[in-house]
């Protein structure tokens, strides 16, 4: 139903608990190169468990890849420098939430893209710096699939 866009990941086991989520929810789940790791490491393997069969996980070449994959789906990237939040969009089946990497979130450059709808943020309280990059998709993800009544859900 939706897209999860992961730019640049570098941590295993956040991709892990990202193809697990995933999985649960029926998104497709993009990883846009350079990923920090191997897609074979064991630390993505033990958080993603048995769910890569159930998982349907592209690696995309570059971000234009990536958002040609999801077009004409919208794009809703997520960051700390969003004017609207998280509850605040009406998500469409096929719209895209795209992150950006662990230590940095995502570059001025992908935020500044045309194609992307709107800067989003999961509220949090003030002095924190951010939330955990599979924790954020979980939030989002599941925001949207709840305003479309969990389809296909049981």
């Amino acid at each position: 139903m939706f897209h999860v866009v992961f730019y640049e990941p570098r941590i295993p086991p956040n991709t892990g608990n990202a193809i697990r989520m995933t999985a649960g929810v029926g998104a497709t789940l993009h990883l846009v190169e350079p990923l920090g790791f191997d897609l074979s490491d064991a630390n993505l393997r033990r958080a993603g468990l048995d769910y890569h069969d159930l998982a349907n996980v592209v690696v995309q070449p570059d971000l234009d890849a990536a958002l040609d994959a999801v077009a004409p789906g919208r794009v809703y990237a997520f960051t700390g420098k969003g004017d609207r939040y998280v509850a605040d969009v009406e998500y469409a089946a096929g719209d895209a939430l795209l992150f950006g990497p662990e230590p940095t979130g995502l570059p001025d450059d992908v935020l500044a893209d045309p194609r992307i709808e709107a800067l989003v943020r999961i509220p949090m309280l003030p002095g924190v710096r951010s939330m955990n990059l599979s924790n954020s998709a979980a939030v989002a993800v599941y925001e949207a699939w709840r305003q479309h009544g969990y389809a296909g859900g049981v």
